[in-house]
């Protein structure tokens, strides 16, 4: 059953799909694309690729898109018809990935690009053991966390009433390596939100 935090989270989503868009690309600093494109490049050209909390499909999604065959996963509905829409080539799901049931080893990379900080920091060490599961060996995993000591918020954002949490760095480094990955990578980057706040998030790049 979906954790009842996560359906605020879908309902948020569902109600500031064009928000957050507009929000998302007035980001200043924003790292993910240099962090997606390092992904990729360690990638061959037939891999399958699972993308957690996909939302409407942003330009890294359409990248991956490009380059191999995708999967995104969503919990929310409208995001998920945005991204059909904007990406008929891809698959996408709408489910809870805490949830969903996908076959074991079947993916060569997973990534998920500022969606762990609504995940119940409860649930995050499962979560990271169940893609270490959905990897074959080898496989690489591309996460962005939370880098704050957020034991869980709910209130509004962009609008909408929302949920929030992370870890800090050392305690999300710890659950990675604990789900029986090795860290190739990783870096704690800030950004610049478009009403001026300064927000950090922990970049992982690791390999199962």
């Amino acid at each position: 059953m979906t954790d009842p935090r996560v359906e605020i989270v879908a309902r948020a989503y569902d109600r500031i799909a064009d928000r957050f868009a507009d929000w998302r690309d007035r980001l200043e600093g924003d790292p993910r694309r240099e962090w997606a494109e390092d992904f990729a490049s360690r990638l061959g050209p037939d891999a399958r690729v699972l993308e957690l909390g996909c939302g409407g499909a942003s330009s890294e999604t359409a990248m991956l898109t490009e380059r191999f065959r995708l999967t995104g996963v969503d919990v929310s509905g409208e995001q998920i018809r945005r991204a059909r829409e904007r990406l008929p080539g891809a698959e996408f799901l709408q489910a809870d990935f805490l949830e969903v049931e996908l076959p074991g080893e079947s993916f060569d990379a997973v990534c998920s690009f500022y969606v762990f900080n609504h995940v119940p920091r409860e649930h995050l060490a499962g979560l990271l053991r169940r893609i270490a599961g959905w990897l074959r060996p080898g496989g690489l995993a591309l996460n962005a966390f939370g880098a704050s000591d957020n034991r869980g918020w709910t209130g509004e954002w962009l609008g909408a009433d929302t949920f929030f949490a992370s870890f800090r760095p050392p305690e999300n480094s710890r659950l990675v390596e604990a789900a029986a990955f090795e860290i190739l990578r990783e870096e704690v980057v800030s950004f610049a939100e478009p009403e001026g706040a300064v927000e950090e998030f922990q970049w992982i790049l690791a390999r199962r």
